[in-house]
């Protein structure tokens, strides 16, 4: 096992791994940009470093400083956390020809399933179902428009390296493409580097069902049961539940098995998630898969009582998986809200500033919040602008939701206007309630009619 444990991220996730780390007795190094001098991250970890300026690029970005903070400290090992460098393939390689053990799948299998049209492929040959689209890179707006004839509008034109919502563009028809194309090009380009689109049928309604997965070095996959989240806005996720609700146990058992196929097919290692979109009919489609550990995989641990967290380290540093796929048991349900500083009333307009008074809710049992707020920290403008993660749960799914409107309730954040209200509102929602939801019912059913409380 690792003595000592660069974590290469920030905020709430760099948080969780300390807390990890230091439960399992292993030493931990925060590295941290200039705006981050006095973030939590830093004052809990065994060392702190500062690898540059507030820009992400310059720092949590910068494979040289976090590389060289790694070896001044004498780490074995580097976990990069969600975002910035966690689905970087080169990252992941130099970490390798640096002697530190990244705390991920390989630089190969984050390039095999990082590229989305090579993911598809691949899925294919694993007998995993695909969404309908190309089979390769869109070289050309006319190639775009004879493919999106053929499998029928809407579709969806999509960044071959995307994620995070970039570099995708909704096409409801032959008019809207050309200009759609381009800017997802011009977006992938940016974020990426690499603007190879591809298109798919966009499967309408869907729900966004993912499954977490568990492989180590000697090929052993267990999967972790599934999250729904397919309450989004703009792409982005919102609240993830899990079980869900329009899974049965067959299905749970189908969509599984899948997914062990998918993880298996590219001798997956660590955490991972592979992605599907469920039709109206009950029928799953691979979407992708993301090669690090997600926002969202508190409720997966609430369900479980598995670490994931924890089990990424143990693989990493060698030991094989101990828990069998028979052994996984799955009890009660779990929800999770993701507070953000920003003003839902405003557009969702980033909201960063002093936190003046913090109240952070606690007590009872099955509450956890995620979070690297305190009282007197100012969030800075500079990062994403989620703040905390509040995780319940239940006995039953209303149980579940019941304490997650009192957490809610309960949260303080005075000095910085969140989403929290946002919330509260969305999961008191009656087609929320009834788990009858889509990914579009909260940008074109819920946003439309939601009317803010008057402070």
């Amino acid at each position: 096992m690792f003595s000592k444990i660069l974590i290469a991220n920030r905020g709430e996730i760099a948080v969780r791994i300390i807390r990890a780390c230091r439960e399992m007795g292993i030493q931990t190094v925060a590295v941290y940009s200039e705006a981050d001098k006095e973030a939590l991250h830093t004052q809990m970890a065994d060392e702190a470093i500062c690898i540059g300026p507030a820009k992400a690029a310059d720092s949590y970005l910068n494979v040289q400083a976090v590389l060289s903070a790694a070896i001044i400290t004498k780490s074995e090992a580097i976990h990069p956390g969600f975002g910035f460098l966690s689905e970087n393939s080169q990252f992941a390689s130099m970490c390798e020809e640096c002697n530190l053990v990244f705390i991920g799948p390989k630089s190969e299998t984050i390039d095999a399933m990082g590229n989305k049209i090579n993911a598809r492929k691949l899925m294919i040959e694993a007998n995993v179902p695909v969404i309908p689209g190309s089979e390769g890179v869109i070289s050309s707006v006319k190639e775009a428009l004879e493919i999106a004839e053929t499998i029928g509008y809407p579709v969806m034109l999509k960044a071959a390296a995307g994620g995070g919502g970039k570099g995708i563009r909704k096409v409801r028809s032959a008019e809207e493409l050309p200009q759609h194309f381009s800017s997802a090009q011009q977006e992938a380009k940016a974020a990426f580097g690499n603007d190879d689109m591809y298109i798919e049928k966009i499967i309408y309604p869907a729900r966004h069902i993912e499954v977490q997965v568990l492989g180590d070095k000697s090929g052993n996959v267990v999967h972790l049961g599934e999250r729904d989240c397919s309450l989004q806005r703009n792409n982005q996720k919102v609240m993830e539940e899990s079980p869900s609700v329009v899974i049965s146990e067959e299905k749970r058992a189908s969509l599984g098995n899948a997914a062990v196929r998918a993880a298996k097919a590219v001798a997956y290692e660590n955490a991972g998630t592979i992605e599907f979109l469920m039709d109206e009919h009950g029928d799953f489609f691979f979407m992708e898969m993301n090669t690090r550990i997600q926002v969202e995989h508190p409720v997966t641990e609430m369900v479980t009582g598995v670490d994931l967290v924890k089990k990424q380290i143990e693989i990493a540093s060698g030991e094989p998986l101990n828990i069998l796929q028979e052994e996984i048991q799955f009890s009660g349900h779990a929800i999770e809200c993701r507070i953000n500083a920003e003003n839902p009333a405003f557009h969702f307009a980033p909201s960063p500033g002093k936190i003046q008074n913090l109240l952070l809710p606690s007590g009872g049992m099955g509450l956890r919040v995620d979070s690297a707020m305190y009282s007197g920290y100012s969030i800075p403008p500079y990062y994403d602008s989620m703040i905390a993660k509040v995780i319940v749960h239940g006995h039953t799914r209303f149980d579940a939701l019941m304490k997650m409107q009192r957490a809610l309730g309960e949260l303080v954040t005075d000095g910085v206007v969140t989403n929290a209200e946002f919330q509260m509102d969305l999961i008191s929602h009656p087609a929320v309630l009834a788990g009858d939801y889509d990914t579009a019912f909260l940008q074109e059913t819920f946003l439309p009619n939601w009317v803010p409380e008057e402070e």
